[in-house]
């Protein structure tokens, strides 16, 4: 279920091969069986099918000494858009981090992706201008790694 979804998420944001976590990968990380795990999601269905998920995780703020969530992905399938799926699965999220105690819940956003940015401005949401995420993968992660062996 959560493979489809991601493809589809995958396809959207015009990154298709991007995406490539299998079903056991998902059952891994949500269930593992040694730990508690890193990762959850929360999913909406109508009908009885999946037509939406929220996959987030705890984050921690050095500013406030408190935790907060961040939402890694949010994906609603195009047949259920505009029937508030989305605004739902963000409402399930402020109430898990009200019922945990935390003060902010964070996610990023395609700049292209004006329709999810209206959502979220309709749903209070105020954009962090100053703030640009960063990423290291592939060779310079493995570079940056072997300086701290050294």
């Amino acid at each position: 279920m959560l493979v489809a979804l991601v493809a589809e998420l995958a396809d959207y944001e015009k990154e298709p091969l991007a995406a490539t976590g299998t079903g056991e990968d998902f059952l891994a990380a949500l269930f593992p069986p040694d730990r508690e795990a890193a990762v959850s999601a929360t999913v909406a269905e109508i009908g009885g099918e999946v037509v939406g998920m929220a996959i987030w995780f705890v984050t921690f703020s050095t500013w406030t000494a408190q935790h907060g969530l961040w939402l890694e992905d949010l994906y609603v399938r195009p047949h259920a858009r505009g029937d508030g799926v989305g605004a739902a699965l963000m409402a399930a999220l402020a109430g898990v981090c009200l019922q945990r105690g935390y003060p902010r819940m964070e996610w990023t956003v395609l700049d292209w992706n004006a329709d999810a940015m209206a959502v979220y401005r309709h749903l209070g949401a105020d954009p962090m201008r100053d703030w640009t995420t960063q990423r290291l993968t592939g060779a310079a992660l493995v570079d940056l790694a072997a300086r701290g062996s050294r």
